[in-house]
């Protein structure tokens, strides 16, 4: 008995902490592994999980997710096998497959023990380019089986991530699997890797001067990756004969027999060298894939001038990158670490590529779409750095130059730059399965980081299409500002007017590497209309209590020269507000910018998307009191602002009753406000009073108030006081992950927006495509008039 008593102990399953403390004592990991295991394990094991894209909450649901209603897309897919990609995640699905063979730095592991490293290449492919995938790590006894494995699951995805398997196989396979497949197949330890590089050795190149068809390159390491290096460099114009590659035997050179295969014999060179350290006297370029400490500061010093080192081993490589500055002052150094400038990572690569050859339903990945890769990447180098990007990275300053050769892998604009390139080579090449317009597709990929252009894609197009509108900034030396405002000139959005002290301003963007041309800068203290536009400023306000000397003084503020400018008709938007508190710029926006002809009311608004809806919420920021009267007409221009967007207005007028089930003056106010719209505008869909959840569940509608006017879900929701407004937004914002463009001041002659203080580039960006776009449709409401 008391041995089966010890066995029952000893079989007892251990806690999770009891099992974290045996693998402590047993000092099986290190202390630093525990917080990665634990990462891992809990509270769900592992990094990924199916997650469905179609409702499965009722009966109806569930005959068309499966039996019967899946028999229609299987029938239209076994008549035009394309169908596929209509009816199916094909499109958008890549397999992420392995062996696990050549793991990491880990070697041949085997397949169960690099799911880890798997499932993480599966999260960066969704985080980054919001790409599905399945891992799959196969248990294969040779390379034939393996081949045929990939090839037969060529049906479910549209790509193929070859992952961690060993050379030379790895090229045997990838050359067969492109053969057989008709889909991207990528070996990205070869390609992913000798992309970046590329682009970074590119830029590099141009900063000293040199060209790359005369420089020396020794590359350090004879594997997949640096083979596919050199392979790709000799695209871009280098030459065979300026290349020595070196293994763990030592330069390989013709005639050599120890250690050689096909593969490696393709890349000899006819030389004396030898040794790793002969072959670095007087090269201006060293690639290493090879291994920690190889490349010693006396290699370093024996190269030519400005050399140019990618020490790319992980996760040291194979020269410090302090010891390399040290050793010699002129050397522009990148490693595959992230704690050192120009890290070759290549996370800038394969989503985006896969991105882009998803979206064209390519049939592989050929070495002109490689190389549009690496010209968008060394392209955006050169661009200036967003702010966002740079207070991912602790608010670092970067620029183009030797130690900002390449982007950083946070800098959402690698989507917008390189699945472009990639889909655009794709089509010119032939292997594209459908054409697609870049343009139109780029706004496509910048609102997968901006979900304010999916909002504003038809405004984006009227202000693009329209005549250039002169949108005033009040607040030009600010980083954002200026920013954004450069991104509205680029984009063809708007003609920016920066309102301000001119020198400041020009000290600002010069700070920032902001190129002003193109966008004029109006200094009021200097401009030949402050005294005229301090007349005007008396002539409207000299019965509201401003004198003619205040009227003069109060014009050196660049927000009141702005609503001038606006009042004026000199530009036809303002956008301020990222440096002062909201209520002090909304005043003097209605004591000069006024309210349109007709209008008795003004009302804050915020365009809201969330759960693929877009909705409108008013009234958001603007009147703490409310009536009947003001409700409705709060009511009418927010549905006229839906319809201007085209999309046709469905409003609730929102309240804690639903259609009279309370009697209190509160919902009573709604009530009266929803009649007066109904007399005021018959042919708009409203109705109310009722309650949030009324308003966008149309099952609740139509099993309790069948009688509702509303034909679907209301996306004009008019709420009963702007607290409840300005409550709902941030709260479906912050705990929602809603999307918000405003607030968007309703009723004014002319569109004058304040933005909130923490407002990001994107929103100003976002916010003068609203203003250029409204001002469109006034002027075109202008022109009916008088026709």
């Amino acid at each position: 008995m008391a041995s089966k008593k010890q066995g029952s102990n000893a079989a007892r399953k251990l806690t999770p902490t009891e099992e974290d403390h045996k693998h402590d004592e047993e000092g099986d990991l290190m202390s630093e592994k525990t917080p990665a295991l634990r990462y891992h394990r809990y509270p769900t094991p592992g990094k990924v999980a199916i997650v469905p894209t179609k409702p499965c909450e009722s009966s109806r649901d569930l005959a068309l997710a499966y039996s019967p209603g899946v028999a229609e897309p299987c029938l239209a897919i076994a008549e035009d096998p394309e169908r596929v990609y209509d009816y199916t995640a094909k499109g958008n699905l890549v397999a992420v497959i392995t062996n696990g063979t050549a793991v990491l730095g880990l070697g041949n592991i085997g397949p169960e023990a690099s799911k880890p490293v798997m499932e993480g290449k599966g999260v960066l492919f969704k985080v980054f380019a919001d790409i599905d995938v399945f891992d799959l790590e196969l248990n294969c006894d040779s390379m034939e089986h393996f081949i045929e494995t990939v090839a037969a699951l060529g049906p479910t995805f549209g790509g193929i991530n070859l992952e961690d398997i060993k050379a030379p196989e790895c090229f045997v396979i990838e050359e067969k699997l492109q053969q057989r497949m008709d889909i991207p197949v990528f070996h990205d330890d070869q390609h992913g890797t000798a992309i970046i590089a590329c682009a970074a050795i590119l830029n590099a190149l141009e900063i000293i001067g040199k060209e790359i068809s005369e420089i020396r390159l020794v590359v350090s390491g004879a594997g997949a990756a640096a083979m596919a290096c050199a392979d790709l460099l000799f695209s871009f114009g280098f030459t065979r004969e300026n290349l020595l590659m070196v293994d763990s035997k030592g330069v390989i050179y013709k005639g050599r027999e120890e250690g050689m295969n096909p593969f490696k014999e393709a890349f000899a060179t006819d030389t004396d060298a030898r040794t790793l350290a002969d072959a670095m006297k007087g090269a201006d370029a060293f690639f290493g894939l090879s291994a920690k400490d190889v490349l010693k500061p006396e290699m370093l010093l024996s190269m030519a001038d400005s050399p140019i080192v990618l020490a790319m081993a992980n996760p040291d490589p194979e020269i410090d990158y302090n010891l390399a500055k040290q050793t010699r002052s002129d050397v522009i150094m990148g490693t595959g670490r992230s704690d050192f400038p120009n890290q070759v990572n290549n996370v800038l690569g394969f989503p985006f590529i896969f991105r882009g050859a998803l979206d064209v339903r390519a049939k592989g990945i050929n070495d002109e779409m490689k190389k549009a890769a690496v010209r968008a990447i060394a392209a955006l180098a050169k661009e200036p750095v967003p702010d966002s990007v740079k207070a991912a990275y602790g608010n670092d300053e970067f620029s183009f130059g030797p130690d900002y050769l390449i982007p950083k892998p946070f800098d959402p604009r690698v989507l917008t730059y390189v699945a472009p390139a990639v889909a655009k080579s794709a089509m010119e090449c032939g292997l594209a399965r459908q054409e697609i317009d870049i343009e139109e597709y780029t706004l496509r990929l910048k609102a997968k980081q901006n979900r304010g252009r999916v909002i504003l894609r038809g405004y984006y197009g009227l202000a693009k299409r329209s005549a250039k509108k002169r949108v005033a900034f009040p607040e030009g030396t600010n980083a954002k500002v200026l920013t954004a405002a450069r991104m509205a000139l680029d984009e063809g959005i708007a003609a920016p007017v920066l309102v301000g002290n001119g020198a400041k301003i020009i000290e600002a963007a010069a700070a920032l590497e902001i190129d002003l041309k193109g966008i004029e800068i109006v200094d009021p203290a200097s401009d030949t209309r402050y005294e005229s536009f301090a007349d005007d400023l008396y002539q409207r306000r000299n019965r509201k209590g401003v004198t003619r000397t205040e009227a003069i003084r109060t014009m050196k503020d660049p927000h009141i020269f702005a609503n001038m400018l606006l009042a004026s008709q000199q530009v036809e938007g303002v956008i301020c507000g990222v440096e002062q508190y909201y209520p002090e710029l909304v005043k003097p926006i209605f004591e000069i910018v006024g309210l349109r002809e007709g209008y008795s009311d003004s009302a804050g608004m915020y365009i809201v998307d969330v759960q693929d809806r877009t909705l409108f919420f008013a009234d958001t920021s603007i009147n703490p009191d409310m009536n009947a009267e003001r409700l409705a007409n709060i009511a009418m221009m927010t549905a006229e602002f839906a319809s201007s967007m085209d999309i046709t207005p469905r409003v609730a007028m929102l309240s804690f009753s639903n259609f009279g089930s309370v009697k209190h003056p509160n919902s009573r106010m709604v009530r009266d406000a929803t009649e007066i719209v109904r007399k005021a505008m018959p042919e708009l869909e409203i109705d109310g009073e009722m309650q949030a959840d009324a308003a966008v569940v149309p099952e609740i509608l139509t099993e309790n108030y069948p009688f509702c006017a509303l034909s679907g879900a209301a996306n004009v929701l008019v709420f009963p006081d702007m607290q409840a407004g300005n409550i709902s937004y941030k709260l479906l914002q912050r705990l929602g992950n809603a999307r918000v463009v405003g607030p968007i001041i309703l009723g004014l002659n002319a569109p004058a927006y304040v933005m909130q203080r923490h407002a990001s580039v994107d929103e100003i960006f976002n916010m003068t495509t609203v203003a250029v776009a409204q001002a469109s449709i006034n002027s075109r409401e202008r022109l009916r008039a008088v026709g």
